[in-house]
């Protein structure tokens, strides 16, 4: 409320909903937040800018969300197919599906398996959809040839590429204050290439999500990066750099 009133904004109470991101013990207990009057109960489940929100971050309702929307429309783009370009429908493909399992993908990392599966086999469907390949054709050799990267890489990029731009200066600040050089205790030819400190698990904020966290993820990612790549200088040759490091990685 501070905030609001010092940047002179006033806070919609009737739009307004409130989530508890906590350990499981701690979200048994009664809570009741009041503002100016209005009580305001937990919610379970909030949507912030098309992100469906849950108490212990695991993203499941997002992630049957956006599977159950995008196979929606794949069916729309597969009778499309007859009446398309290759290129064609190729864009109207990423246009309507693929964009979709991309859409604030960093918060998918670290999730189980069996969430990332769900959004594999949206990604899976498109692309035989889009090479005309047969169910029971092995899905490798068609992403490999459509230059596809599966989802637990794309996720992978995007978190690296936010990396890249909040330690040059071309993202958000509040990423930019989590990331900390790690300071060697002597040089070493692994200590060029700027890495990174990734914090324990006593330092992280909440264990349960503690290596999904963009402080502990980000740097794990990074310093996996050959030098080269942590050495690029600009935005442009670090996501060339990173997509061809990680197709080596998906496809070898």
């Amino acid at each position: 409320m501070g905030w609001m009133w010092a940047n002179t904004l006033k806070l919609n109470l009737d739009k307004t909903e409130v989530l508890l991101v906590s350990r499981r013990a701690n979200r048994d207990e009664e809570i009741l937040l009041v503002l100016d009057g209005v009580a305001l109960p937990l919610k379970e489940q909030v949507r912030s800018l098309g992100v469906l929100l849950d108490p212990a971050l695991l993203l499941e309702a997002q992630v049957e969300a956006v599977a159950r929307g995008a196979f929606a429309w794949l069916r729309l783009v597969r009778q499309l197919r007859p009446f398309l370009e290759k290129a064609d429908l190729a864009t109207v493909t990423h246009a309507l599906v693929t964009s979709r399992l991309d859409y604030c993908n960093a918060l998918y990392v670290g999730l189980p398996l069996k969430n990332i599966r769900k959004l594999q086999l949206v990604q899976n469907a498109a692309a035989r959809v889009l090479s005309g390949a047969a169910r029971w054709e092995h899905i490798i050799p068609i992403l490999k040839e459509l230059h596809w990267l599966s989802v637990h890489f794309r996720v992978q990029f995007k978190v690296l590429v936010l990396t890249f731009k909040a330690l040059n200066g071309l993202g958000p600040g509040y990423l930019r204050d989590r990331l900390h050089p790690r300071v060697a205790a002597r040089l070493t030819r692994t200590s060029e290439g700027a890495l990174l400190w990734v914090p324990t698990m006593r330092e992280a904020r909440l264990s349960c999500t503690r290596d999904r966290a963009f402080s502990v993820a980000a740097p794990r990612l990074w310093n996996a990066l050959p030098v080269a790549i942590r050495s690029s200088d600009s935005i442009t040759a670090f996501r060339k750099l990173v997509k061809t490091w990680l197709f080596t990685q998906a496809f070898t």
